[in-house]
This record gives structure tokens, sequence and C-alpha cells, in this order.
């Protein structure tokens, strides 16, 4: 650990964005303060444990920006955050959009389930978020069943097949009132506000009616609708106001571990929750991060979020833009509390296995930095590649962070068509990752896992030579049963490893990951039998190209029915003649 004394006794006690740096320049955590030298001056004077000590051990220099105030110091904390996603500021493990319901403001709206909602561009109706996506989907799903809406995309000429089973009105041919639409629509967005009185008594006479016909069968499937609605209606009552709208969040802590609970509230009724636990910093610092890259992730915004006393309500407040408030006293703080005890069992019946895990995850990479010979170990690279019929190689790259996986850093590789070999394959995958890493100024990883013995250690070598840098390589070696039996560092020699050790667990981990990710994309690319997507594994075809080629043939029997000539109308002569040989061998 580097002393710091001279350099911290400079540093301003104003407000402030704060950069964390290793050995190599690279920027590992980013942080604000309202006062700058004794937010870092804490790092260096105080007893560390868990993953604070492991930064302020990773930390060779830091730098910082003054602002003018502590609101600045945020905004530029999370465009730093965003701009170099440094390795120890907290993430979203749980990296899924939730979906909401949406209802078209359109002559004739149609109601389904969507994603990626993006807030400024959506002018519709949004309902959610819904965090079961199940419970989202038979929603509308039982909705379209009951309200004859429209339910495709752009009006067809000829009546369809939901005309005839009475789930829609016929928008493409008949003239429909106004009136039964927006009574429709009322009913609908009634429903989706939380009142579900209209909805219910719709159900009830329709199951009524059903039953006088002596169709029993249809009756019978209103009937469990009826329940459904009943059901879910019971379990999310919170005993709240009707008109409730709002986002609740709490948290409960030990150590560095922090445990988060987001309740949705709407229309008094208790939606959904998302929950995660994390490995923490600073806690204060740290819990409005999360709730803002939530927000960011998850883009339409409670018309009001209710948070705990410890986090500062005036600075989300100015960021988000909308109300945020602490609960002091009434069913609000009740629920609050709610909330930190769902937090707290949470953590209690999961933290033995997450501390078990990270004691075996810190000993495994001590024991990997000491078999090397290296100061740190923390970020690995694993290569490996797939073929298509024989052919047609792709590559893929998995990335580790402590033993943990980074899914956002995976990647995928084409792979010129003049390539018939595995060998070949990896000396160009290798070429081209850490060619890239050099012109673009990269991040490098502290290790490359390579899947293979010595010559393929050589051959990432005499790549990663002749591009003059220096990272450290293995080899995991398997046997006749394909099973990891061995590791080679780069100098050739078996390293001692324990079979039945973390770190042989971890490393055979990354090598099952890597193999998992390259023969997935082939599988797919199989299994969809789709044009598009296997145009996906040509060399020299792009997205401009792709969506050119499927508009010109329109499906892959048609494009295999294609000569060169036809081909070349499209790409240039290379290209289309790589086409060509894929397709044949199709």
């Amino acid at each position: 650990m580097k002393n710091f004394k001279e350099k911290l006794a400079l540093v301003p006690t104003k407000p402030g964005s704060y950069q964390m740096k290793n050995k190599d320049g690279i920027i590992i955590y980013v942080g604000k303060a309202k006062n700058l030298q004794r937010r870092l001056r804490s790092y260096f004077t105080r007893t560390l444990t868990g993953k604070t000590r492991m930064l302020v051990e990773d930390i060779d220099d830091f730098e910082y920006i003054v602002t003018s105030s502590e609101l600045e110091s945020l905004i530029l904390e999370i465009t730093l955050i965003k701009k170099y996603n440094p390795k120890y500021n907290i993430l979203l493990k749980d990296d899924k959009t939730y979906p909401f319901i949406e209802f078209t403001k359109e002559k004739y709206p149609k109601l389904k389930v969507v994603r990626n909602v993006k807030r400024k561009k959506n002018k519709n109706y949004l309902y959610g978020p819904y965090p079961n996506v199940t419970a989202a989907r038979r929603t509308v799903d039982m909705l379209n069943r009951l309200y004859p809406l429209r339910k495709c995309e752009t009006l067809k000429k000829e009546l369809c097949l939901y005309y005839h089973i009475h789930e829609c009105l016929g928008y493409c041919k008949k003239k429909i009132p106004e009136e039964e639409i927006n009574h429709m629509k009322n009913d609908i967005i009634s429903f989706l506000k939380g009142n579900a009185n209209k909805v219910m008594e719709k159900i009830t006479s329709e199951m009524n009616q059903a039953s006088e016909r002596l169709n029993y069968e249809r009756a019978k499937e209103l009937k469990e609708m009826l329940d459904d609605i009943q059901i879910v209606l019971n379990k999310q009552k919170i005993d709240l106001n009707d008109n409730y709208n709002f986002d609740l969040f709490n948290y409960y802590q030990d150590e560095n571990y922090l445990s988060v609970q987001l309740f949705f509230v709407r229309g008094g009724l208790l939606v959904g929750r998302h929950e995660e636990i994390l490995s923490s910093l600073n806690l204060e610092e740290e819990l409005v991060e999360y709730i803002i890259k939530f927000y960011e992730k998850n883009p339409i915004l409670p018309k009001e979020l209710l948070v705990s006393e410890k986090v500062n309500t005036n600075l989300l407040e100015d960021y988000l833009q909308i109300k945020v408030t602490t609960p002091k006293r009434g069913k609000l703080a009740s629920l609050m509390k709610l909330a930190c005890e769902n937090a707290k069992e949470k953590l209690e019946a999961e933290e033995e296995t997450i501390k078990k895990n990270d004691k075996e995850r810190m000993q495994a990479i001590e024991e990997l930095k000491k078999l090397l010979k290296v100061d740190s170990v923390s970020k690995m690279e694993s290569f490996d590649n797939s073929h298509l019929f024989g052919t047609f190689y792709v590559g893929g790259m998995v990335v580790f962070e402590n033993f943990l996986p980074k899914k956002n850093e995976y990647r995928k590789f084409k792979i010129s068509t003049e390539v018939k070999d595995d060998l070949s394959a990896m000396r160009e995958v290798l070429y081209r990752r850490y060619h890239k890493v050099l012109m673009e100024n990269l991040e490098k990883p502290d290790l490359i896992v390579i899947d293979g013995g010595k010559t393929q250690i050589a051959i990432c070598k005499e790549i990663i030579s002749s591009l003059g840098l220096s990272i450290p390589i293995i080899g995991l070696i398997k046997n006749k049963k394909h099973q990891t039996s061995e590791i080679m560092n780069q100098d050739f020699e078996i390293l001692q490893v324990n079979k039945n050790s973390s770190l042989f667990l971890f490393l055979t981990r990354i090598q099952d990951e890597v193999h998992r990710y390259a023969i997935t994309y082939h599988r797919n690319i199989k299994s969809k039998g789709a044009l598009s997507s296997l145009l996906d594994v040509v060399p020299g075809i792009g997205e401009v190209k792709k969506k050119e080629l499927l508009k010109r043939f329109g499906s892959l029997k048609k494009l295999k029915e294609a000569n060169k000539e036809e081909l070349e109308q499209v790409v240039n002569k290379e290209v289309a003649k790589n086409l060509f040989l894929y397709l044949q061998d199709l």
C-alpha cells in the first residue's frame, strides 16, 4: 500500500469527484464527496476489510475534480462511472429491465408487454413495472380475451382469426363506433390503475351468460380468471389509499454486504419488488449511486420515491427530478420498516454462502498470484472457438473479475472463411482482440486463460509478443475424458494445484463458461434456422448488408438458389464468394 500522506495534505476540503487508479493508470473506482480531503483520508487512515481493503491495495494513484456543489459532484461521478465502468464501483447484478404493460394511444389501441422503454420518446399509457413478467403477460392475455382490441401491428386487408373467435372487432374492415372503443379503453385503464371492479363485473356477467347457454367450458374458464384476479388483489393489498403510486427503497447492511429492497406500489397495491445483495464500500455514497443506476436501466420513474433517512433526499430529488421523501410515521413508515426487515431476512439467509464464496475466491486469487509470481490476477480473459458444419469458425471471449463473470464484456468473433482449423482460429481471435486493446488503449487483462497446452500457449505468446504486450498466460489441459486435468504456465511448466482446491474449481468454471459461450452461438443459429441468424457468422456482412440481403432474397431457400453474380449485386466479389461457399455447406 502506497503512502499518500504528502499528496493528501494538498487535497482541498471542497466538494468534488475523485478517481482511484491502479498501477497501469486504469481508473478502478470513482466516488464523490462533500469534503474531498476528509473522504480521501478515510481510505488510508482506518482499518479496512473485504472489498475496501482490496480496493486500497490496488490503488497506485488518485486524482480529483473540484465542483461548486454536491449535486455537480454527483453528476460528474455518474458521468465518469458511465465512461470508465470502474471495477470497484457498485454494479446491478440483476441487469434485466423490468417489463411494463403498454396501452397505445392509437385510433384502434393495442395492449402488450414491453421492455426497454424510453421515457422521453414513449407517448403511450404505461403501467408497471412488473418484476414478475409472467404476471404481466397473463394480465395482458386476459384483457385481450375479455376486450376485443386490435391484435395486429398493421391493419390487414382481410378479417383474421381473432375476429372470428370474437377477440377483435375487425378494425381492418368494419367501422367501429368511437364510444365502444372508449368504453373498453376506460375499463382497461381503470383495471391497470388498480380498480378491478368493472373487469370483475364483466367477467361475472359473461360467466353467467355462458352458464345459461350451457357453455360450461367457457363459464369455467371465466370463473378461473375471476379467482386469479381475487387472489392477486388479496396478495397485493397493503391497506393504503387507492391513489398511492410510489416506489419505496430500503436496505440492510452487515459489514461490507448491502441488501436492498425496492417495493413498487401502484394504486395502493404492491405490484412487485426488486431485491439484491451487493458488496459495498461507502454506504451513503453507494445508496444514491445504486438508485440512480437502477432508474437509468428502468427509466419510467414513479411519481414519488420513498427512501431511508440515510439517503440524501435533496440530492436524489435534484438529480431524478421527482419527489423524494423519508416517511417518519404512519402506514408508509411501517412499510419502510417492512422493506428493511425483508432486506435483513434475505441477507441473513444468503450471507453465509456469500461470505464462504468470497473467502474461497480471495484465497484462490492469492494462490494464483503466488504460483505465477505476479502482483495481480484480478481480471482474466479466456477464449474458445466453435465451428459450423466443419467450417466457418467463430470465436468467443469471456471475462472474469476476481473469478466472477462480467457478461457485459463477453465478445463474439467472426473468423475468416479461409480458417479451417482450431489453431488458426485461435491465432486470428487473439490477434484481433489484443491489437484492438493496443490501438484503442483498452484495459489489459491480468491473465489470459487458454483452452489447451504447449501448442496453444506458444501461439498466444507469439501473438502477445508481436504486439509488444506483456500479459501472463496459462493453459488448461484436458485429459482423454475432456476433463481439466493440468494447468500449464507460459514457460510450459505444470503448476502444482490441488484438483480439489478452490483455485482449480474456479479455473475450470472459466473454461466451461467460455466453451458454453462459443458453442451456444452456433447452436442458437442451428436451432433458429433463420436466414438473419445464419448471416451473422459470415465475415464481411455487417448490419447494413444483412438487411439488404434479407430485403432482396427474403428467405434462406431463395438465397441458396442465388448464383454468385446475383449475390455480387448486394455485396462485393470476395464476400459474395464466401457467402456462396457458405450456403453450399448448409
